[in-house]
């Protein structure tokens, strides 16, 4: 049975490692062991991120609506449960780029909330 060397396999493994971990402190970067965990670490984070961005954005949007309508003397929930019942499919992320971008077309939005 013949002899297996890994030296070009492990090489490449070892650089694609340092490779993600370039940028990090201290042996994170260049110790094999410690830049393995760190790694790691940084890939669960990335993983979750990805998800909680979408829920950081939801809340921003939120906010602006919220900020928006109440200019207009009609809090968040009541501006919004009143586009539900008028049955207007707006989306939140529209609805908050609507109030920045077109504060004529909000207001006629808050009118049928009201109505």
């Amino acid at each position: 049975m013949p002899r297996v060397k890994r030296a070009v396999i492990r090489r490449k493994r070892v650089s694609k490692l340092f490779k993600a971990s370039k940028g990090y402190f201290g042996g994170r970067k260049n110790l094999i062991r410690t830049a393995v965990n760190a790694v790691q670490k940084a890939r669960q984070y990335q993983y979750r991120d990805r998800r909680a961005r979408k829920g950081d954005f939801r809340r921003l949007w939120i906010v602006r609506i919220n900020a928006a309508s109440r200019v207009h003397g009609l809090s968040y929930s009541r501006f919004i449960g009143g586009l539900k019942k008028a049955g207007v499919g707006v989306n939140r992320k529209m609805l908050a780029q609507i109030a920045i971008e077109d504060p004529q077309g909000f207001s006629n939005l808050v009118e049928v909330a009201r109505s």
